[in-house]
């Protein structure tokens, strides 16, 4: 059975959807799977200054944040971000930044990982955020795992083979096409983390 830690940052819920959904593709696959944020670090007055990042900062479902312990126990990696000026948010950066210890150790190296995305444009970033946030796989020596088309011909529509992403106009939270692309991701990196770890 493999071990998969969803690693996320979600600033209205959206992101966390899809961590969701993917967690519930690697659990259809018998993964024992971690869901967990990471700590919010944003000045109060910008999440004052939207409703939605405020009502999902004052409303979070999540008791446990990211912890390198997570990262360190899983046999695979999933990272998840909404698009901050084409590369991940801050938050999840400034998490992956504190990784040097067991980057260093080489506890990272040899799991799998993937990434997913959300923006609030068609062209506001989702591939360079998911190539962005898979350069730190590639600096530990984690083996890249990419959604692609080929494990469900539903993906083609989702449109990107990268990761499941989606983009939420007008702050519309994601439809089942994401979703479902983000189960597939996730029963994917069980299947691989699963085959790796054996």
């Amino acid at each position: 059975m493999a071990r998969i830690a969803v690693v996320f940052y979600s600033a209205t819920g959206n992101v966390a959807a899809l961590a969701e959904s993917l967690a519930e593709g690697a659990r259809g696959e018998g993964a024992e799977v971690r869901v967990r944020p990471v700590a919010e670090r944003a000045p109060r007055e910008a999440i004052e200054a939207n409703r939605r990042w405020k009502a999902w900062v004052d409303d979070n479902p999540y008791d446990t944040v990211a912890s390198l312990d997570d990262l360190e126990w899983a046999d695979g990696i999933a990272l998840g971000s909404p698009t901050r000026f084409g590369a991940a948010a801050e938050q999840l950066k400034s998490f992956l930044d504190t990784t040097g210890g067991l980057w260093a150790q080489g506890k990272l190296a040899d799991k799998v990982g993937t990434s997913f995305t959300s923006a609030s444009t068609g062209h506001g970033g989702l591939e360079t955020t998911t190539v962005a946030m898979n350069m730190t796989f590639y600096h530990w020596g984690t083996l890249i795992m990419p959604l692609g088309y080929a494990a469900d011909p539903s993906l083609m529509t989702s449109g990107n083979p990268y990761g499941a992403s989606w983009v939420s106009r007008k702050s519309a939270a994601p439809e089942e096409e994401a979703l479902g692309a983000a189960r597939v991701q996730g029963a994917r990196l069980a299947q691989v983390a699963a085959r790796l770890a054996a």
